[in-house]
């Protein structure tokens, strides 16, 4: 068990995120060997029984993959947060990731790093070069620098992070110290570096249907980033979430 995934397909002709979107849910990732094509996903979303009855319950799917219509998306894993609490939670998860993101990348998917607001720290890398190399497309809804929550396709979100989220007492300071991702996280030839709709433009330049979107917050970036679940599932990809 690797830890938790949303599956959040988008199948509609017009973009719904449905009321399970914020449910946390389970799944394990098999990798198949090495000469196959497929993955094995065993995902674990929650639903509501009925619209507004407040009584959700567990769905679990197995779906298959192909690994070469899939990429992983890296949310936001900077080097540093401004909440000690967020920092922490980064460092602790960035292990596994890594060792995650590697057998993913043996497989043949696709990896793209995506830490907002530090594309100047990786500038002159070939990994940022190939995402600004990417021909641009007309995307089915417009992708935007952020999308917040639509309570008309959303259920309510488990926590109340108006004041950005920060569980540290006393709050610490709000600011942007990040610099890059996270050195634990390796970067590989091979690999995409960007914090834009760029992130869009290499899925449909290489045929990719199905994302998984790794990062810290689910209830924030992972959520509303041009390149995460909320404008994903808009433009009709096959999205979970891995945590």
């Amino acid at each position: 068990m690797i830890g938790k995934i949303m599956n959040i397909k988008q199948n509609t002709s017009k973009p719904s995120y449905g009321p399970f979107l914020i449910c946390l849910v389970m799944a394990a990732l098999n990798f198949v060997p090495a000469h196959a094509e497929l993955l094995t996903l065993h995902t674990r979303s929650c639903r509501e029984s009925t619209k507004g009855s407040g009584e959700w319950r567990p769905a679990e799917t197995t779906v298959q993959w192909e690994s070469r219509k899939t990429a992983i998306v890296i949310c936001d894993m900077w080097n540093q947060h401004w909440c000690q609490g967020a920092t922490a939670r980064v460092a602790e998860m960035a292990p596994r990731m890594n060792e995650v993101i590697q057998t993913a990348r043996r497989r043949g998917i696709f990896i793209i790093h995506c830490p907002s607001d530090t594309m100047k720290y990786y500038e002159n890398t070939p990994q940022r070069k190939l995402a600004q190399a990417a021909p641009k497309v007309t995307p089915q809804v417009p992708l935007q620098g952020w999308v917040g929550l639509d309570s008309q396709r959303e259920g309510q979100l488990p926590i109340d992070d108006s004041d950005g989220g920060c569980d540290d007492v006393p709050q610490c300071k709000q600011g942007g110290p990040w610099t890059h991702e996270i050195d634990t996280l390796q970067i590989q030839d091979g690999d995409a570096i960007t914090d834009s709709a760029e992130a869009y433009y290499l899925m449909q330049q290489r045929g990719i249907e199905n994302v998984i979107v790794m990062g810290v917050h689910g209830n924030m970036c992972v959520l509303g980033r041009p390149f995460a679940i909320r404008q994903m599932v808009a433009q009709g990809k096959n999205v979970v979430e891995m945590r």
